[in-house]
């Protein structure tokens, strides 16, 4: 049986919004419905739940439709995005950026459930192992929407119910648990090395003993010094087991590292 879809509406006029999410919630395959005002919320929405699909305006204030089209292209695992718009000019721009499906206002049932016919055919073809690729973070910081690449991230601290990235551009919070960030990223070389840190191993210079026990030492770039973080007594061997088996690191356990 199908799994029923997951999907993120997005329009910033309420009555647009209210009829987009009802004749989605409406349609046999989708199960679930999200809708939001406008593509800076999308955003926080989607870093924080994996939706199948999302279906969203093209002129809204702020960022466009298209322009959070564009960053969505960046996900390890971007939704099927489906734009629902009045202007019939953005087609060609649409289709550029990736889109599934271009709807015109107003909606007519049958148009749409042929979109979601198309998201479905779409999330078939895709390969079983999609999780592929540097997982791009959409993070805002005074209006703007910073984009952090996964492997520019050396360390994640826990934040209460955030998270805070510690990337080669600077600090980040994130309204992201660290223990979903743990289970996401540990087949892409992150390591949980305490109850409040996740560090990445290729950014991992060394490891040192001290009487309280081990800290493990990070550097995300050459400029800067490296963090040293502690390492639970009950992480640790498998920390050194996982530096040991990365391929093509240097580093052996016990060196005495003095970078």
């Amino acid at each position: 049986m199908t799994r029923l879809l997951d999907v993120l509406a997005v329009d910033d006029e309420r009555p647009a919004l209210d009829e987009l999410t009802y004749l989605l919630d409406e349609h046999p395959c989708v199960g679930r419905v999200h809708g939001v005002g406008d593509a800076n919320s999308a955003l926080r929405e989607l870093t924080e739940r994996r939706h199948d699909a999302i279906f969203l305006d093209i002129n809204m204030p702020g960022l466009s439709g298209l322009e959070l089209a564009a960053v969505l292209a960046n996900f390890s695992q971007p939704p099927a995005v489906v734009f629902v718009t009045a202007h019939e000019d953005k087609a060609v721009a649409a289709f550029d950026v990736g889109a599934t499906d271009y709807l015109l206002k107003p909606l007519r049932a049958q148009r749409l459930d042929e979109a979601v016919r198309r998201v479905l055919a779409a999330r078939t073809a895709e390969p079983a192992a999609a999780d592929g690729g540097d997982e791009v973070l959409p993070v805002e910081l005074g209006g703007v929407t910073h984009l952090v690449r996964r492997d520019s991230i050396g360390w994640v601290e826990a934040d209460g119910d955030y998270a805070r990235l510690h990337a080669s551009s600077g600090s980040h919070l994130v309204r992201i648990p660290l223990s979903s960030l743990e289970s996401r990223w540990r087949n892409h070389g992150f390591q949980r090395v305490h109850r409040s840190y996740l560090v990445a191993l290729h950014h991992v210079s060394g490891l040192r003993s001290t009487d309280g026990g081990v800290l493990v030492r990070v550097k995300v770039n050459g400029e800067s010094p490296a963090v040293e973080l502690p390492v639970s007594r009950r992480q640790t061997r498998e920390l050194r087991d996982r530096l040991v088996r990365e391929p093509m690191r240097n580093y052996r356990p016990g060196a005495n590292d003095q970078s």
